[in-house]
């Protein structure tokens, strides 16, 4: 009998949770301080949907008492048990109660499965799972998928997703090539520069990785690892790289090599409708990183390995799921337990 169901959201683990330590103590004492329990509720010899629907009026009565309101969905029966499937707010989740209607188990948990250390563990992590197979289900698949991010490079956001990417190369050499970053901004009235979102500065250092990506790419990861620990750090980590300098200073004054780069990039930015820094693409499709695991070396690899026909075996491989540091910082990660820190936040032009 499988009966660990997905049980979602704060409230009702707090539920779980109130309600379990109210019935243990109804189990060991025998008997309970509330006004009525369960069983003074539920008389035994009565209808399935009679014990159901008592267990509902106990739940909001006794237990949740109008800070949110229980809900019967759908009863059953299901060996020697009554299974009510009871909403909560937004939540959905299984309970159960004996024939007799003496006892309500907030929750059943399949003895035959891994012991998890916590409910709230269990919970997240199903539902994590759910989250990343509906989202991944509605993203075109193909044998080569490629995942692009748009960012500009001095949004502390975009800094974070960069962050994500390079530090799953680290971990993934293979992931390098199904994914890559673009720029977001625009070509100059004269055709000879770039602008961007926070001025000068940052168009130049736009300019800079765009030619670093196109004609010294082996060392693009390294140089955006290096950059990204401190600001105005770019000549010095040109040298620690080994940059070839000359090229690149002439691809960045070059219209027809840099800027020529640059506009691909922005004709892909108006293509999707880019307005924030970062936006994720795959599969010709903007999709949202929080599906996935969010801004974090998990979350990249999971958002590749959405978009192929058939998945590499390397997608069955765990990553840091802690989410990536925003802004310059010479941390990698935040250090936070959730694998969406800063997703959906973005850099976006001042309206």
């Amino acid at each position: 009998m499988n009966i660990l169901k997905k049980i979602n959201k704060n409230t009702v683990v707090t539920l779980i949770a109130v309600v379990g330590v109210t019935f243990v103590g109804i189990l060991i004492s025998g008997k309970s301080s509330l006004n009525f329990s369960l069983s003074k509720l539920i008389s035994p010899r009565i209808s399935s949907q009679e014990i159901a629907q008592k267990s509902i009026d106990y739940l909001n009565n006794v237990v949740l008492k109008g800070q949110s309101t229980a809900s019967l969905i759908s009863v059953s029966e299901e060996n020697e048990f009554v299974r009510i499937k009871i909403k909560v707010g937004s939540n959905e989740f299984d309970s159960y109660a004996t024939k007799d209607g003496k006892l309500l188990f907030p929750q059943a948990f399949n003895l035959s499965e891994e012991k998890t250390d916590t409910v709230a563990t269990n919970t997240a992590s199903k539902s994590n799972d759910a989250e990343k197979q509906k989202a991944a289900t509605s993203v075109e698949k193909s044998d080569n998928p490629v995942l692009e991010a748009y960012i500009v490079s001095r949004c502390p956001f975009g800094l974070q997703m960069q962050r994500a990417m390079s530090e799953a190369i680290k971990s993934m050499p293979e992931l390098n090539k199904y994914m890559k970053v673009l720029y977001m901004g625009s070509v100059s009235n004269d055709g000879k520069s770039i602008t961007a979102m926070h001025g000068e500065a940052e168009a130049k250092e736009n300019l800079r990785q765009i030619c670093i990506r196109e004609e010294q790419a082996e060392k693009y990861w390294d140089y955006s690892a290096c950059q990204m620990k401190s600001s105005g750090q770019e000549v010095a980590c040109e040298k620690s790289i080994g940059i070839d300098s000359t090229k690149l200073n002439s691809c960045m004054s070059d219209p027809s090599r840099g800027v020529a780069y640059a506009k691909k990039d922005f004709e892909g930015q108006n293509k999707y409708n880019v307005t924030g820094s970062p936006t994720m693409v795959l599969g010709q499709a903007v999709i949202s990183e929080n599906g996935f695991g969010g801004r974090s070396a998990d979350g990249i690899k999971s958002m590749i390995c959405a978009g192929f026909n058939n998945q590499p075996s390397f997608c069955s491989t765990k990553l840091n799921t802690n989410p990536a540091a925003t802004s310059f910082s010479v941390s990698t990660t935040t250090g936070a337990k959730a694998g969406n820190s800063g997703s959906g936040t973005n850099c976006a032009p001042a309206q």
